[in-house]
């Protein structure tokens, strides 16, 4: 037997081997979180914020943070799990302004996807819960799917459990939004 054709036979193999590995390495590390629609071209998730019940959130790559209410906020900072960060400017589709506060929450879980230090921008009330791009970007790349319905989230720290739900906290997801507005925010 020629010498190249050992060498073809030993190392084929081994080569082989190596390059599965690397490429499913990569993929192992992806997380999807299944969305589901409500109304036109809407889509939620349920997710949950430091050790609050899970609540739904709007998937709205349009907006530039986190967007949590009120009363999340009050029960994020009773438990230590939420820092203020500065105020901005919030301009809404109807063109009214508001002042907004930012805070940084500990953690957000989306289905398997752990994401720290998140800020967040806190809207009045029962304001509608909106996952924003100050999220999804330290979960980046990500992909968002219409058909099947889910994200894809590549940067993020995995848990084995899923959300998990404290029934003596009430949720504090979608009541209403603000009367004339469209959720998000545009930083002036």
């Amino acid at each position: 037997m020629p010498f190249a054709t050992t060498i073809y036979r030993f190392w084929l193999p081994v080569i082989l081997m190596a390059v599965p590995f690397s490429i499913s390495a990569d993929e192992s590390d992806d997380v999807t979180v299944p969305m589901y629609a409500k109304g036109m071209a809407t889509y939620y998730v349920r997710a949950q914020l430091a050790d609050l019940a899970s609540g739904e959130f709007m998937v709205d790559t349009g907006s530039g943070y986190l967007t949590i209410n009120e009363h999340t906020l009050d029960a994020l900072k009773a438990r230590k799990q939420a820092q203020y960060v500065k105020e901005l400017r919030a301009v809404l589709a109807n063109g009214a302004e508001l002042i907004i506060p930012v805070y940084r929450i500990n953690e957000f879980r989306i289905g398997t996807c752990v994401i720290r230090d998140v800020d967040a921008a806190v809207f009045p009330a029962h304001t509608r819960q909106i996952l924003g791009l100050s999220a999804l970007n330290k979960a980046a790349p990500f992909t968002f799917s219409v058909d099947p319905p889910e994200l894809l989230l590549s940067n993020c720290t995995e848990i084995e459990d899923k959300i998990s739900v404290k029934p003596a906290l009430a949720e504090a997801a979608v009541s209403t939004d603000l009367p004339g507005s469209k959720p998000g925010l545009t930083r002036q």
